[in-house]
């Protein structure tokens, strides 16, 4: 698939539709258990010590091996990475639970269940343009918990990594959109709600080439309506 165009004042604007879209905080309450999804963003990690510092809950649980956007980027894991970067803020190692096979969001949480069997109420921090799909996942696939999805308080200017460039911001939320639309119908998330907007900006930039996130065939299964 070819490289998405540099994006331009126009692209930025409907792409900040689809961040408002998918941005979903929640207050962080009490809770069993932090659960850290991991990713090319170590200020998820950042923010998983933020909530365990103030004493939401007693245990942080970090998923993930390796996923879409982070093949290459850690000497180990994603979920070991998030480790590292907690110890450095002084987490108590023993308060940190790995686990260290996930891919996708899916298996994050259906792992992370059989890790936390006691968890009831569970926080769940990830980048704040995923929190729509792991909200849509967890009651889906971790229906036993009341969830709570929060992510570190930054806006979309800043959400671009020295490893993941506004264009794949963008690719990143337009494929998200798709995978909205189109996963409940497999079983893997909720429906949500799709306002005209989000497909007006997600029309515009598949059409200008964000689509670096979106699986082979997607044209047949495109959001309409």
């Amino acid at each position: 698939m070819s490289a998405p165009p540099e994006a331009n004042a126009e692209d930025l604007r409907a792409a900040e539709v689809l961040w408002d879209y998918h941005c979903i905080y929640e207050p962080p309450r009490q809770a069993d258990a932090i659960v850290g999804l991991g990713s090319y963003d170590l200020r998820v990690a950042d923010w998983c010590a933020d909530l365990y510092e103030s004493g939401f809950a007693p245990v942080i649980l970090f998923t993930g091996a390796a996923g879409n956007w982070t093949a290459g980027l850690y000497a180990g894991s994603e979920a070991a990475a998030f480790r590292d970067r907690a110890l450095e803020r002084a987490v108590p190692r023993g308060a940190i639970l790995l686990e260290e096979r996930a891919t996708n969001i899916g298996e994050n949480l259906r792992f992370s269940s059989a890790s936390l069997p006691f968890a009831r109420t569970v926080i769940l921090v990830t980048k704040p343009q995923t929190q729509r799909r792991v909200l849509a996942t967890a009651e889906r696939q971790w229906r036993k918990v009341e969830a709570i999805v929060t992510a570190p308080l930054h806006g979309f200017i800043d959400q671009p990594t020295p490893h993941h460039s506004m264009e794949d911001l963008i690719c990143e939320m337009v494929g998200d959109v798709w995978r909205i639309k189109t996963y409940p119908t497999l079983g893997y998330q909720s429906e949500q709600p799709l306002p005209a907007d989000v497909k007006d900006a997600f029309d515009y930039l598949v059409a200008r080439g964000f689509t670096r996130h979106l699986p082979a065939g997607y044209e047949e299964d495109l959001p309409s309506g």
